[in-house]
């Protein structure tokens, strides 16, 4: 019979670098896991929830602002309260939206999102402006304002 000879100083790296790993595949988890916690982003009561099914509807008249969105993109719930402050400030003179890309993907593919957080803004049902990442609210406001008037 052959025995195996442990070779100490071998195995303590190896078991060392093996709880480095699971350790950071844990907080990676845990991360994962309060960013997509809850029902979705805070919203306000002057913020649409778009769906597939009723994006022409409500982009068709007016102003519309629409941020594409998901619950596990970090920039996306830093995006979110911007879009609800921006939606408080302006009320009923644009209308201020959020589309989920996960669960509405005809539409965003329709308009060819592959980053997010990505905002469209629509005049009369037609794309006058796309922002793609994190914009401050100034910003915003800013590209909205010569499609108000």
């Amino acid at each position: 019979m052959i025995l195996l000879q442990t070779n100490w100083n071998l195995l303590i790296p190896v078991l060392i670098i093996a709880a480095i790993v699971v350790f950071l595949i844990f907080r990676m988890y845990k991360m994962r896991h309060l960013l997509t916690a809850g029902l979705g982003p805070e919203t306000s009561e002057y913020t649409k929830e778009l769906t597939d099914q009723n994006f022409e509807a409500v982009i068709k008249k007016g102003v519309t602002l629409v941020d594409f969105w998901a619950p596990w993109c970090s920039p996306c719930r830093i995006q979110g309260p911007i879009v609800n402050d921006l939606a408080n400030e302006l009320k009923e003179k644009a209308q201020i939206c959020k589309m989920d890309v996960d669960k509405n993907q005809k539409t965003a593919a329709k308009f060819g999102i592959r980053s997010i957080p990505t905002i469209l803004i629509f005049k009369n049902g037609k794309m006058v402006k796309q922002l793609v990442g994190v914009k401050p609210k100034n910003i915003l406001l800013r590209e909205l304002e010569p499609f108000m008037n």
